[in-house]
């Protein structure tokens, strides 16, 4: 009898970018596609992505991941040369894009990628569009996330 092996990838978290939520007001949330190498697959297999200086840029009707890295492993092919900051397209339908375009061109909005993650055999990045948070709106958050840990520590006493 043959025993089939399943592989399972890392809990389906491949990187966080949780400056970003420390950083902005997260307004609304969209799953996007990528466009990736094989190399970079492999890579992100083994956990190597950094997202916390990246952001999503628009050119002629598309969207772009500009600043993240993939570190490229070292048993990576010899006749591939791999660029770990390489700008990498998302996928997104067509209403999705003009939507994330016309906040960002319009209403002051940024975007930036919040997690990349697996979706089955599927990698996918969480992207939001945000509002940049002033000095007093990042201590008033703190303070009200030490309360409520402070609050939690209370109840289980």
């Amino acid at each position: 009898m043959n025993k089939i092996v399943v592989k399972k990838h890392n809990g389906g978290a491949i990187a966080q970018n949780k400056r970003a939520r420390h950083d902005y007001f997260i307004e609304e949330k969209f799953e996007a596609g990528m466009s990736l190498q094989g190399w970079e697959v492999k890579s992100l297999r083994a956990g190597r992505m950094s997202l916390t200086e990246s952001y999503v840029i628009f050119k002629n009707g598309e969207a772009f991941l500009f600043g993240s890295q993939i570190q490229p492993l070292l048993s990576a092919s010899t006749h591939v040369v791999p660029e770990a900051t390489r700008t990498r397209k998302l996928l997104l339908s067509r209403r999705e894009l003009e939507q994330l375009m016309g906040a960002v061109n319009q209403k002051g909005y940024s975007c930036v990628p919040l997690a990349c993650y697996w979706k089955g055999h599927l990698v996918k990045l969480e992207i939001a569009l945000v509002k940049g948070k002033q000095m007093h709106d990042k201590r008033a958050t703190e303070k009200d996330r030490d309360w409520q840990r402070d609050k939690a520590r209370m109840l289980h006493k």
